[in-house]
Formats: structure tokens, sequence, C-alpha cells
């Protein structure tokens, strides 16, 4: 293990301003009234970029890290050739998080969200004697579940059952794993309900989602990646989003690099992207509402099991709080678009064929977003856009590899009580 030393940082409320000392797993200022995030602020200013071999810790002095976990890898970063010439952009920046060893991308899970499990679980102290409970539509569960097996962490996920598929492996996972599943019909915010009801034992501990400091500045580290490649700022942010968590840390990494003071002082134009019908952060910010709208909770479960991108399905997303996604939108003169599945699956199929690689559902998303934004005039041709690709890789991973998957150890209705829950999950560990 190389030489480490975490960085020191303070948390600041983003709805009050005040400044406090993080206790280990702070997700919330207690003394604030109104539902807001909170940000690390780092002692160190000027970002100093380690090696290659300290995978995502390269970028550890924007980390709220205690230890570095083995077997990370950063996002890379290059600057695009083909898409750029199908668009007629001079300066498009592909940030990709998946495998493609021929260009340095090595993440087995094939998604950015190991940039999440890496930080939080670097946060995380074992030694608390709690399990890490992590609900998930699939990608994230994924990548929690390599990253606590490869390293021995207790680990608590919850999936619904319609996704199970997405939790495949190279190899078994160490025992330290467990899953439990939501009920087919059931979408990502019952998997949400199901782990907030094991959360009620004490011999659990909430993740935390948007509101962990280390999973926002983990994603974080894609904007670190292209703007340490290109010497400067991007002027346009292109991802999919099911969360907002995403664009919400590239927003808040731009803030920093704008505090360093060697890469601009201008903010990323946020364009973000959901997948049709699955759409409800999409309808709030066309009806300029800060809260999202009323909707019906089976026709948003319906509307989730259509789209392809599943890991785009969250119902309560980060989208209104303070310091969220609406927030980001209106401070960087952001743009919001909606993409169906058969235009992400053309997109997907153009972008393999101009760039060489697979992508997945939601990164297709995203680019979509990106012909869009271009065909209808919103991206100045010769500044610098980058493109998170969220995923990809996976046929290529997986090709000539017999896949393991994990398999629930409890499914549950979506009427379970809370009793039944936390008795059974209890006995897991």
């Amino acid at each position: 293990m190389k030489d480490f030393k975490p960085t020191e940082y303070k948390v600041r409320c983003v709805a009050t301003g005040r400044r406090f000392e993080d206790e280990g797993w702070t997700l919330e200022d207690h003394q604030c009234k109104t539902p807001s995030l909170v940000r690390a602020e780092y002692e160190v200013k000027q970002l100093q970029v380690r090696d290659d071999s300290y995978g995502i810790y390269k970028f550890c002095d924007w980390l709220p890290v205690k230890r570095m976990l083995q077997g990370s890898c950063a996002p890379v970063t290059y600057k695009s050739k083909g898409l750029a010439g199908e668009l007629g952009l001079e300066n498009l920046y592909i940030t990709f998080n998946g495998y493609w060893p021929a260009i340095g991308a090595n993440m087995t899970t094939c998604s950015f969200k190991e940039t999440e499990a890496y930080s939080v679980c670097g946060r995380f102290d074992p030694s608390c004697g709690k399990v890490l409970v992590v609900a998930s539509a699939g990608n994230t569960a994924r990548a929690f579940a390599k990253v606590c097996s490869d390293n021995g962490i207790p680990l608590l996920l919850s999936v619904p059952e319609e996704n199970l598929d997405a939790l495949w492996f190279e190899k078994p996972l160490d025992d330290c794993v467990k899953l439990i599943a939501a009920a087919k019909g059931g979408d990502y915010f019952d998997a949400i309900h199901l782990s907030n009801m094991a959360l009620k034992s004490k011999r659990f501990i909430a993740e935390g989602g948007a509101k962990n400091i280390a999973r926002r500045d983990g994603m974080g580290t894609t904007v670190l990646s292209a703007t340490t490649l290109i010497g400067r700022i991007p002027d346009y942010y292109f991802q999919a989003v099911g969360s907002g968590t995403g664009a919400i840390a590239a927003w808040e990494m731009n803030q920093r690099l704008i505090e360093d003071g060697r890469f601009g002082s201008h903010k990323m134009k946020l364009m973000v992207s959901q997948n049709a019908p699955f759409v409800p952060m999409y309808d709030a910010w066309r009806a300029d509402s800060r809260h999202m709208l009323e909707e019906d909770d089976n026709k948003a479960r319906r509307n989730a099991e259509i789209i392809d991108a599943k890991v785009l399905s969250n119902r309560r997303p980060p989208y209104g709080i303070i310091g969220g996604l609406y927030d980001a939108l209106k401070d960087t003169d952001g743009a919001f678009f909606v993409v169906t599945n058969a235009a992400l699956r053309k997109t997907a199929r153009l972008f393999r064929e101009l760039e060489g690689i697979d992508i997945y559902s939601a990164a297709a998303v995203a680019t979509d977003s990106l012909i869009q934004a271009v065909r209808a005039g919103m991206v100045d041709k010769e500044k610098i856009v980058m493109l998170n690709i969220t995923g990809g890789g996976e046929r290529l991973f997986q090709q000539d590899k017999e896949l393991w998957y994990l398999k629930p150890a409890a499914v549950f209705p979506l009427d379970a009580s809370p009793e039944d829950v936390v008795a059974r999950c209890e006995a897991l560990f």
C-alpha cells in the first residue's frame, strides 16, 4: 500500500453556511431547519494529482477518505475523434468510466459507481461494528458489492427483484456481502423503502446516498479527470441522471477547481437527461418547480419498468433539496433533455461504431442529449465539451467469461412489515 495521509477537511451546510467538524459519518447538519446537503471543504486548495498507481485515490486531496482500498481505477478522459467528427465538435472530451484496457480504463464493474464505492468505503470505519446498507437499482449495488467483498467490509444491499440481472460478477463474492430484494412489481424507490426498514436496527448504518459527501466527491473525480487532462474546466457537461447526484458532484468539483485558480473561473453548463417515459425531474424542471410534481406511484413504477436505463429510475431524487440538482441547474444555466428507448439504442450503436466500445443505456441517453443539443444549436462547436460516459465495456469484459450472479438471501413483498425486515436482516449477519 502506498503512503497515504488523509486530507484535512471541514463540513459546511449549503443552506446556512455553518462550518463544522465531520463526526466521521456526518450526512446532514442537525442544526439546520431546512433540508440541505452538506459539503466537504478541503484544507488543500490546489489539487495535487498523484500517479495512476493510486487508482481513484490519485485525487485523494479532494476525497474525504480515511484510507485507500485495493483495486480502484480512476476515470479516463480522452479527446474524441469519431463522435466529435460526426457532430462537428472541435473539442469533445469523453470521460470513460468502465472497462476498456486499450485506453487504461479498468473498472471491472464497468460503471462509474465504482468511483462512489471506493470513496464511500474509504471513508467508512469498519471498527464501528455496523453493517453498511446500500439501496440500488443495480450498478451501485454491483460496485459496492465488489469493493466490500474485496476489502472485507460487511454490506447489506437492497435491490428491486426486477433488476437482479445487474448483479453479475467474475467470481463469487465474500460472505460479508448480503442481498435483499423488493419483490417483482417494485422499483428503486421500493428498494430504498426496504433498506430504510432494515435501518431501524442499530446493527446497520445508512450509506446515505446523495447526502454522503464521499459519494458525491467520488463521482466528482470524473470532472477532475477531464479538467486535469485538458488543463481547463470544460464549458459543457453532459450526463444522464437518475438521482442527479453525479451532476451535483460535477457542479461542486467545478467550484473547487475555480478556487484552485489554475483551471479557469467559469462554471460548466450542466446538460442533463432522463429516459422517457420516466422523466419526473425533467417535468419539474420544465415547470420551473423546485419541488417534484405529484405523480401516481403505480404509474411511476410502470414508467420505470418501460425504460431501458433502469438506473435512471429514482422516484425520490435529491432534486429540490438545498444544494441539489435544481440549484445546480439554476446556478449553471443548465438544460434538461428527454431521450426515448429507440433513440438511446440507436445512439449506443452509433457510439460503438464511432468510438469503438459498447456503452450502457444511461451513457447512451447522455450521448443522445449531446446530439440533440448540437442539432438545436445549443452548443458552441469550438468550446470544450465533456461527455461523461457513466458505464461501458461490459460486452468486452464479459466475453469468454462465465459470470457469477449474487442471489438474494430474502425477497420481501412490497407491504412487508418493518419488524419482519429487521428480524430477517439481522439474522443474515
